[in-house]
């Protein structure tokens, strides 16, 4: 073989390696259309059409881009790797819960981020929570919509963290957010809407502590208010902050109850009025209600249930 044949023939085979590597590298951008095909690459110029195909495509730590108003599922979405799915500005970009939530997180140690999308029921179609969260991940809700679902809006149970930022939480049967057995959770400019059983729960069954801070934001309508509920053992701790916010229109704006453990709301800054209770304290010296002395709490139909505890600032 000829030195110049030999050339040729390593520069083709060095090629179709590059070629074939480049075939099956993830994207760091991956994409989705209404007129997508799942068998395309997931590229801008071949985007797919639903999210497990672009799950699939995308690298970890990458962007899944929602480019138009279309709905991007069939079933649960279960995310198991670290990526922000975000919607175009102006598209109405949606996930519907169908037969379960509609984006689930079971994975541990991911970082997943939503934007400006909707997360919805399908009619008639049955569903559960808007998201569920059971892994030790990080999870952040910006500008969404989440609306409508059967049970919570958001759903997180376990040792993550949830932020949720400039959403809308409304309509739903169960509670707007729903934190459980070591969750922390941060929820600011965010209004939580009319969700039936409650808006914002706190509750810890198990050893460890819970906790939400609430901040700039309006909540309204609904059962509960805000509600830390410790119903585990003498170690179990459920803590609820709240600043710069409104509660307004519910049966129990404030609602700190203990039946194990201990449950402490912390207030300031805040408005809260038009409710039937201003506040509701359940467990002798578990249950507290915390208040630095500056909020307007008035024009609340019933006496409120419980003595709040004045504090100061540090």
């Amino acid at each position: 073989m000829s030195t110049r044949t030999l050339l040729r023939s390593t520069i083709a085979f060095l090629a179709a390696l590059f070629l074939s590597a480049s075939a099956h590298a993830q994207l760091f951008r991956a994409y989705l259309a209404p007129d997508g095909n799942d068998a395309n690459p997931c590229t801008l110029a071949q985007p797919c059409r639903l999210l497990p195909a672009a799950l699939t495509a995308v690298a970890s730590g990458g962007e899944i881009w929602m480019l138009d108003s279309a709905n991007y599922n069939t079933a649960t979405v279960t995310i198991g790797k670290s990526v922000s799915i975000l919607v175009v500005p102006g598209a109405v970009g949606s996930v519907v819960a169908i037969g379960g939530p509609a984006i689930s997180i079971t994975a541990n140690d991911i970082d997943l981020t939503l934007r400006n999308l909707v997360i919805v029921p399908l009619t008639g179609g049955g569903g559960t929570q808007g998201i569920s969260m059971t892994g030790a991940s990080n999870l952040t809700i910006e500008q969404c919509l989440v609306a409508k679902l059967p049970s919570h809006g958001v759903f997180v149970l376990g040792a993550g963290t949830v932020k949720i930022v400039d959403t809308i939480i409304r309509n739903s049967t169960g509670y707007g957010v729903f934190l459980q057995d070591g969750v922390k959770g941060a929820i600011s400019r965010t209004h939580l809407l009319a969700n039936a059983s409650g808006n914002v729960v706190a509750r810890t069954t198990l050893p460890g502590t819970t906790t939400a801070s609430v901040t700039d934001s309006v909540i309204s309508g609904g059962t509960e208010g805000l509600l830390a509920y410790a119903d585990g053992d003498a170690t179990s701790n459920a803590r609820i902050f709240v600043t710069r916010s409104t509660i307004e229109d519910t049966s129990f704006a404030l609602d700190s109850v203990a039946v194990a453990g201990s449950a402490a709301i912390t207030v300031s800054y805040s408005t809260v009025t038009n409710n039937s209770f201003g506040w509701h304290i359940g467990g002798a010296d578990r249950a507290f209600i915390k208040t630095l002395g500056n909020n307007h709490i008035a024009d609340n139909t019933n006496a409120p249930v419980g003595v709040l505890t004045p504090t100061s600032l540090q």
